[in-house]
């Protein structure tokens, strides 16, 4: 009889989704019904927390509890921006408290020692 042979040893890679960026008590500034969708973040919020543009984000409507997912577009630097674009406009207005967060995938050692950048914009028109 022939030996056995066995297939080559799979070995897989567990990937943990762990907060990777937050903007913590941001305020809306606009909503705008009419654009394709996404949220517009003032770029230096963005650079603060480590968001880049296209990025998948969740954001957290403190005041109704309302949760989407979308994409980060660049919102003018200094001006505290934070528009929610397209149909998110029918959730989120102007003057409401929401949180804005991203994940990224890593693995269990990798998460260990991993620290998320969170900020906390002050003010109605989020300024760091």
């Amino acid at each position: 009889m022939p030996p056995v042979t066995l297939p080559p040893l799979i070995i897989q890679t567990v990937l943990l989704s762990i907060l990777k960026s937050k903007i913590h008590c941001a305020v809306v500034t606009e909503a705008n019904l009419h654009y394709m969708g996404s949220v517009t973040i003032d770029v230096a919020l963005m650079e603060a927390a480590g968001l880049v543009a296209g990025e998948h984000v969740h954001v957290v409507n403190n005041m109704n509890g309302a949760r989407i997912e979308t994409y980060v577009i660049t919102g003018e630097r200094g001006s505290g921006q934070i528009c929610l674009n397209g149909a998110a406009a029918r959730l989120f207005q102007p003057g409401d408290e929401i949180i804005i967060m991203a994940y990224a995938q890593m693995t269990p050692d990798e998460a260990a020692t991993f620290k998320p950048k969170v900020i906390f914009p002050i003010g109605p028109d989020n300024q760091l």
